[in-house]
């Protein structure tokens, strides 16, 4: 599957592009600033409703503007005739909505799994050197990728936590009276947590089970080093009845049995009940995990160096490439500004993992930072313009920055209008009006 064109109203710092693209590799290249992250993010954004640069939607909406639209033509992939229009509408004061060959879908995330990415970013260190909370992101998306319906039962495992938290919160430090008054109401919680969050954990065990031995390979690949690359889960209850460590070259075995991971949840509710009643917050589930990494003998927080966490981090979006490929839907990748932090060794061999993908999306600031190995159409992304990097005409937009503040505009036949050479003006055929809206909607 690929991207074969991406068109953009009021995104960041776009008033409005039209960019095209092509299987292989395509390189945004431009100096910090200029918005070739914004064009990838773009990509990013529609396949996953989520960017790695921010946690809130309102940054993508381009300043003053109450709507940003990413379309994107999509294709099945090499040889197949077969496409599909994508469209979000990011709304920055009312409930998003989503689009499939200009019908609408009746949830936003209904968008999910059409489309598959894998985002390598400088910014995956901290999977590596980060807290729980970053690791545990980068298991739910690998999660949801897999399984878009996953994203509605992690939304509805947050959900019956938040209330849960609030009826603890309400009792704290009332001791054993506060458990008499609400201990009824909270077995109920209880029942709904440990069904939905054995769910969400069973889907963590069974992902990074199948992604570890693939990470550990890859970071044998990557590193000028021969260790192996391990993970654990650490969880909140008792898994040592139900779940082993992934172990490269060992059978992975059974699937975690979900009845007795509830059994266990429950169990590990009631025994940390009074704890909960004191502290106000629930303290068993999902939430309270983390995954322990680790490089041989040592856990890489706190004991690998930069270029061995770099590794590990790189290993791990490549094993996710390699498993949802192996699911039958070839994702995008994106390698979002990774080569300045790479050395010539780690870059070249990155270069040769990646090389055979569907479609690879490029930013850099320097273009003497993509190995050679990543040859393909080339954009240069700077002064308000995008444009190949082999031709004289030029696509000009307005305002490009990675951080979504805007520059001066650049002259074109439209004030914030995109043209570019040899490019259909709209995946659709048609362009936008001022709201984001396509005029004849």
């Amino acid at each position: 599957m690929f991207v074969e064109h991406l068109s953009l109203t009021d995104f960041r710092s776009y008033v409005r592009a039209d960019v095209p693209m092509a299987p292989g590799v395509t390189t945004f290249v431009g100096s910090n600033g200029q918005g070739k992250t914004n064009l990838v993010e773009a990509v990013e954004y529609l396949s996953r409703l989520s960017s790695h640069r921010v946690r809130q939607d309102l940054p993508l909406v381009r300043m003053g503007c109450d709507q940003a639209v990413v379309r994107g033509r999509v294709r099945a992939g090499h040889g197949d005739d077969r496409s599909l229009l994508l469209e979000i509408e990011i709304n920055a004061h009312r409930a998003n909505r989503a689009r499939i060959n200009r019908a609408n879908l009746p949830r936003t995330r209904d968008l999910l799994g059409v489309l598959r990415t894998v985002v390598f970013s400088p910014s995956d260190l901290a999977i590596v050197r980060g807290d729980p909370s970053d690791r545990r992101e980068f298991l739910d998306g690998l999660v949801i990728t897999r399984w878009p319906r996953m994203a509605g039962v992690k939304a509805d495992y947050e959900r019956v936590l938040r209330q849960r938290n609030a009826l603890l919160k309400s009792v704290s430090g009332r001791g054993a009276s506060a458990g008499s008054e609400i201990g009824a109401t909270l077995d109920i919680w209880d029942d709904q947590l440990a069904t939905i969050g054995a769910e969400l954990l069973s889907a963590r065990l069974d992902t990074l089970t199948a992604v570890m031995p693939l990470a550990s390979a890859a970071y044998r690949e990557i590193a000028p080093v021969n260790d192996l690359a391990s993970a654990d889960y650490r969880a909140s209850l008792d898994l040592s009845r139900l779940w082993q460590p992934p172990v490269a070259g060992q059978d992975p075995g059974a699937p975690v049995d979900r009845t007795l991971l509830v059994e266990e949840f429950l169990d590990a509710l009631a025994r940390r009940r009074p704890d909960e009643l004191v502290r106000g917050v629930t303290l068993v589930g999902p939430h309270r995990d983390d995954v322990i990494l680790s490089i041989g003998d040592l856990p890489a927080k706190g004991y690998a160096s930069h270029g061995e966490s770099w590794s590990l981090a790189l290993a791990l979006r490549l094993a996710s490439f390699q498993l949802l490929r192996a699911d039958g839907i070839e994702p995008v990748l994106v390698l979002d500004d990774v080569f300045s932090e790479l050395d010539a060794t780690r870059r070249d061999r990155l270069a040769a993992a990646v090389i055979d993908a569907d479609q690879v999306l490029v930013t850099a600031a320097v273009a003497q930072d993509v190995p050679t190995q990543l040859a393909g159409a080339r954009f240069h992304v700077g002064g308000g313009e995008v444009h190949p990097a082999d031709q004289q005409m030029s696509q000009t937009v307005s305002g490009s920055d990675d951080n979504g503040t805007h520059s001066d505009q650049s002259s074109s036949s439209e004030p914030g209008s995109t043209t570019t050479s040899g490019a259909e003006p709209d995946p659709d055929g048609q362009h936008s009006d001022d709201d984001g809206r396509r005029q004849d909607d």
